[in-house]
């Protein structure tokens, strides 16, 4: 009787103790971010244009480049130009590939910079992400890439030496588009992981923001030390160039930022307009590369 006693108050104590669906004991992840400086939108260029494209980003806003490598950067063989271009309004990270790209490289918006890339990636996935390519080496490093509810892959990223870069003037916002199905599953999984705080959720933002001008959509706004996020929740009907844009940039003064855009080559495709207390335009640069540029209202 005792023996019988004692399994079921084990078997009692087993489940209490292993998590059940949908909780976990780590209810709070710990933080892996290290700054927004160390965050890259991920540049996909043809070769030819890597060039074109550099120098007119870096002309728009300032800035340097590191020196042009040609390395593997995927876990499977190909062979890819690679730079890192540092401005005071976000990182990018340039890639001219000189081999057909491994699936699913360059469907990844952005690279993460993470203190632990195993740690990271398992609070990820508890989080509610998928693993989309396991960890693997690069020439600096270990990388992974995850993808968030509503189909968005972002890569998780570890160097072996510690970088140093300046702060940045400004914080680029990562332009996310949702479906309306899975925005609270992407908000709710996101915001977990990266310990972050959504700042506003608006259900009845201007539509001129995804071209829609008479129309509203949902607008969620999430700052984190990863940097900003912008979620567009849509219906998927956007016209063109909407949901292209992955990156919003912040700029002192719109105007002059756009003439130095396009004085370096970048095509207008949206002309600035007003709303939320900004400034707004699209740009897309050589080498095919659409960007939002904004300012505070007025600037």
């Amino acid at each position: 009787m005792r023996l019988l006693q004692l399994t079921a108050a084990l078997a009692l104590f087993a489940a209490s103790a292993t998590p059940q669906p949908g909780w976990s004991r780590d209810a709070a992840p710990k933080d892996f971010a290290v700054g927004a400086q160390y965050d890259t939108t991920h540049v996909y260029v043809a070769p030819d244009e890597v060039d074109k494209f550099v120098e007119s980003f870096l002309s728009t806003f300032g800035g340097k480049s590191t020196k042009q490598v040609v390395v593997t950067v995927t876990p499977t063989p190909s062979s890819t130009s690679s730079q890192l271009l540092l401005t005071p309004a976000g990182s990018v990270s340039v890639f001219g590939f000189k081999t057909p790209i491994p699936y699913p490289f360059g469907h990844e918006r952005t690279g993460y910079l993470v203190t632990d890339l195993d740690a990271a990636v398992r609070a990820a996935e508890r989080a509610g992400a998928a693993l989309l390519v396991k960890t693997f080496p690069d020439p600096i490093g270990r990388d992974a890439i995850v993808q968030w509810p509503g189909g968005i892959n972002m890569q998780l990223y570890w160097h072996t030496a510690k970088p140093s870069y300046d702060a940045l003037q400004t914080i680029p916002e990562n332009r996310v588009y949702v479906p309306a199905g899975r925005a609270s599953d992407f908000v709710k999984s996101f915001v977990r992981f990266s310990k972050g705080t959504v700042v506003s959720d608006n259900a009845k933002a201007p539509g001129i923001e995804i071209g829609r001008p008479n129309d509203s959509y949902r607008r969620i706004r999430i700052t984190s030390k990863f940097g900003a996020m912008t979620v567009l929740v849509t219906d998927g009907v956007l016209p063109y160039p909407y949901g292209h844009e992955t990156t919003g940039y912040e700029v002192p003064n719109l105007d002059d930022t756009l003439t130095k855009a396009k004085s370096a080559g970048a095509a207008l495709l949206v002309d600035p307009y007003v709303a939320d207390a900004r400034r707004s335009a699209v740009v897309k640069f050589p080498g095919g590369y659409v960007a939002e540029i904004h300012s505070a209202a007025g600037k």
